[in-house]
């Protein structure tokens, strides 16, 4: 069966309620996250063979986070110990890491502080058919963009699957360098990019229809897929696969659809739901469906409508990662294609 490795950085999110009752309670919420833990973390929930590789110093923090992963029938063997730190972000309780309000204390992490050389590539990669990392790994320092790209480079060596999250965190590019100018020397090793339209833009450079946002209609957010999709696939010659989100907050609620492009558009089912509870990792959601759906052979349209729902179903599940079996996922599909 295929393998999957996932890499980035673990992260504890701190979750404050709105007011003051964490204070006053002592009690404030943590959950395990970081956008390729989630991803792992779904992918083992499915029953898809995954590891997962990160940088943790070497305590006993470190050791209950590594047994926390095992449990979750999550590989942790490529797991580099060095450094003093765990990555940290605070965020409200039911907002979104894209908020303004959130909080990184991530810097000197042991990831952060990753140097080339440090991690055995050729081992780590033993056995592993998809390799996946997000655009966060590459924001945090100079040093792991440059262990990013050394990782992308032994993958490729290998023939590995290679898929790549575009997830912009505008707080985190504090190392003089801007997206734009790292991210498309670790596209062009990639088979699969998902994202949107605006942060393709933001990080790739790849154009995008000013008058876009004023239309506001979903025939023109789709066209603009197709153009950012084609205009992607010409750029990086070795991108087989565009996946684009669309996720447009209605008050409390939520609009949510997604496409595919491999050499048409695939679009999926719509979905909207007046409330959402927790938006932190809808997306990771979506990229461990795409991985499962492709990894299995499915077609366009069913990884698509696969990924779809299990980002939709993670809005209303705590924490950043998800709990929901395939079965619950399907049961959505059914339930969305009336």
């Amino acid at each position: 069966m295929n393998k999957t490795l996932c890499f980035g950085e673990l992260l504890l999110r701190l979750s404050p309620s709105a007011g003051d009752e964490w204070l006053r309670q002592h009690a404030l919420p943590a959950f395990v996250g970081g956008a390729e833990a989630n991803v792992a973390t779904a992918l083992a929930k499915w029953e898809q063979p995954v590891g997962y590789c990160t940088a943790l110093p070497d305590n006993y923090l470190s050791k209950q986070l590594a047994t926390y992963l095992r449990a979750k029938n999550i590989e942790t063997t490529a797991i580099h110990y060095s450094g003093k730190r765990v990555g940290l972000y605070y965020l409200q309780q039911g907002t979104d890491v894209k908020n303004a309000a959130v909080v990184y204390d991530r810097s000197g992490s042991s990831f952060a502080e990753l140097q080339p050389g440090m991690i055995n590539w050729e081992k780590v990669l033993e056995g592993i058919s998809w390799f996946h990392f997000s655009a966060i790994v590459a924001s945090l320092t100079a040093s792991a963009a440059e262990v990013c790209e050394e990782a992308l480079q032994a993958a490729s060596q290998k023939g590995i699957t290679i898929s790549l999250d575009l997830n912009y965190r505008n707080k985190l590019w504090q190392y003089g360098k801007r997206p734009n100018d790292i991210m498309p020397g670790l596209a062009k090793y990639c088979d699969v990019i998902m994202g949107n339209i605006w942060s393709a833009n933001v990080m790739l450079g790849i154009p995008i229809d000013d008058a876009l946002v004023q239309q506001d209609t979903k025939q023109a957010y789709l066209q603009q897929a197709t153009d950012t999709s084609q205009a992607i696939q010409q750029c990086f010659p070795k991108v087989k696969t565009v996946a684009n989100t669309f996720r447009f907050d209605r008050g409390e609620g939520i609009q949510y659809y997604t496409s595919l492009y491999t050499d048409q558009l695939f679009v999926s089912a719509e979905y909207d739901s007046d409330k959402v509870l927790d938006k932190v990792g809808s997306g990771d959601c979506f990229m461990a469906g795409l991985i499962y759906g492709l990894s299995n052979g499915h077609s366009p349209q069913q990884t698509l409508g696969f990924a779809t729902a299990a980002a939709f179903n993670k809005l209303f599940i705590p924490g950043d990662t998800t709990d929901q079996t395939v079965a619950q996922v399907n049961a959505t599909i059914k339930e969305y294609a009336g």
